[in-house]
C-alpha cells in the first residue's frame, strides 16, 4: 500500500475535524459553565479602566499630574 499526497491529505482533514469536535465539545460541556461565567465577568470586575485612572488622577489633585 502505498501513500501518496490525496492520502495523507485526506488523514489531515479528518484528523483536523476530530481535534475540533473535541474542542466544541470541551468548550459547551455543561461542566465548565461556571468558570466560563467567571472568566466573562473578569473585565467588568476592575473599578477603573486604564484610560480613566488617568483622567481620576488629574481630577483628585486639582489638574496637576
Amino acid at each position: 500500500m502505498t501513500m501518496d499526497i490525496n492520502d495523507f491529505r485526506i488523514l489531515i482533514t479528518a484528523l483536523s475535524f476530530v481535534v475540533f469536535a473535541g474542542i466544541v465539545y470541551w468548550a459547551y460541556n455543561g461542566r465548565r459553565r461556571t468558570q466560563f461565567d467567571e472568566a466573562a465577568q473578569l473585565p467588568f470586575l476592575d473599578p477603573e479602566l486604564p484610560g480613566e485612572i488617568a483622567a481620576s488622577h488629574t481630577r483628585t489633585n486639582g489638574g496637576r499630574a
